[in-house]
């Protein structure tokens, strides 16, 4: 088997793995703050589960274009161990935290040490042949996000039974030996750049920004974590008025909402990522951005269970098409030697989404309604389609530049 294609694939059951562990217990920290740490006022809890499900994203936002940097200097794959064995104590210790605010100092810790996922991505593509970018990224993105959205599944069977604690040390269990595994079955063939194409963090910033079409990508990528993240904090709490007074197992249903949209992306994203090598992943971007928008709105009017999952499957599949088509445009917009400072400038935006959607969402959620937070979150949606138009498919873009890079 090619290199680049088993590392592709050894990354892809890693990062699944990595992911089902990561988001096994934090769609569930409104019932974890309450439960171990005796808040109950409904404002506070939701105050508190934004805060410290965006704190992770804060840190990482910060440093995301140093250890792309130095990922660019001296290879992707020391980046990924770098952050898969440190993330694993930091995790692990999560479990033993005896305050909100040391709770809180340690996901700030995690995001500090963190940046498996854009130093995996730059990995595969500096690596996979560009005519089968579209395909490669589609694939790896589909197993983190299925990972991300199936992890509460798992989450919600073992809260009942060793409890939200035990569930970091687990977590942190599972991070250790994943990043074991791609210790010795990743390889990479790292060829130090030349000396005049290393630049400093503020000359890449320069460059980088220079360029109208990575502006628009890395926008896209706020907005689609944003999507991803603003209804997380207060899903239970949504699912648990659907179900009524005497509903129960609200963190198992809320595992099945999310599993649901984790299976439609399995599903889409790969072939989503074909569509794009070979009509334009600009196209697929900007049709995924719209149905996304669209699919939102009816999710603030259900009134079951059922009618939220058969919406969020829906959405999984749209969801499938937006981050594999920013992951290709972004590679094929960048020189090989830039490729993992790019993707770790997209990684501060991808923790600028993360960190603002629960921390909004909550907001909006507690002082306005639920509801309020999907319609919300599908006009941002439709207004970055408006824009992904305009940078890709207006005279005026055709009639620049590419790139600015």
């Amino acid at each position: 088997m090619e290199t680049w294609r088993r590392n592709l694939y050894v990354l892809c059951g890693c990062l699944f793995f990595v992911m089902v562990a990561m988001s096994m217990v934090m769609p569930f920290l409104p019932l974890y703050i309450q439960k171990d740490f005796g808040i109950d006022d409904p404002h506070e809890v939701t105050m508190w589960a934004g805060i410290i499900f965006g704190a992770n994203f804060l840190t990482a936002g910060l440093v995301s274009p140093i250890w792309g940097n130095l990922a660019d200097k001296h290879g992707r794959k020391i980046m990924i161990l770098r952050s898969g064995f440190f993330m694993s104590i930091t995790v692990a210790l999560t479990g033993f935290a005896g305050s909100l605010w040391q709770l809180l100092a340690l996901r700030l810790i995690n995001g500090l040490v963190g940046g498996i996922i854009p130093a995996s991505t730059a990995l595969v593509a500096s690596s996979v042949p560009k005519e089968k970018i579209g395909w490669a990224q589609g694939l790896l993105q589909s197993f983190i996000t299925a990972g991300t959205i199936m992890g509460p599944l798992f989450g919600g069977f073992l809260a009942d039974y060793i409890g939200f604690r035990m569930i970091f040390v687990f977590t942190g269990s599972v991070l250790f030996l994943a990043t074991l595994v791609i210790t010795f079955a990743v390889h990479e063939k790292f060829t130090p750049p030349e000396k005049r194409n290393q630049s400093s963090l503020r000359e890449d910033f320069h460059m980088i920004f220079s360029s109208k079409q990575l502006q628009a990508l890395f926008f896209v990528t706020v907005m689609i974590q944003f999507a991803l993240f603003s209804i997380v904090p207060v899903l239970p709490i949504y699912i648990s008025q659907l179900l009524g007074p005497e509903g129960t197992k609200v963190a198992l249903w809320a595992g099945i909402v999310q599993a649901a949209m984790g299976i439609a992306n399995v599903a889409a994203a790969p072939r989503l990522g074909q569509l794009g090598d070979r009509f334009g992943s600009q196209k697929v971007l900007l049709g995924s951005l719209l149905v996304a928008g669209i699919l939102f709105i009816p999710q603030g009017f259900v009134n079951a269970v059922w009618q939220l999952v058969l919406l969020r499957f829906l959405l999984g599949l749209s969801l499938g098409g937006l981050l594999p088509s920013v992951n290709a445009l972004l590679r094929r917009a960048t020189p090989t030697h830039m490729i993992s400072r790019v993707y770790g400038y997209n990684n501060s935006f991808v923790s600028i989404g993360s960190m603002l959607g629960p921390m909004i969402g909550g907001f909006v959620a507690g002082y306005i309604s639920i509801s309020g937070v999907f319609w919300m979150t599908s006009a941002f949606l439709l207004i970055n389609a408006g824009w992904v138009y305009y940078t890709f498919f207006s005279k005026r873009s055709v009639q620049e530049p590419a790139s600015g890079i």
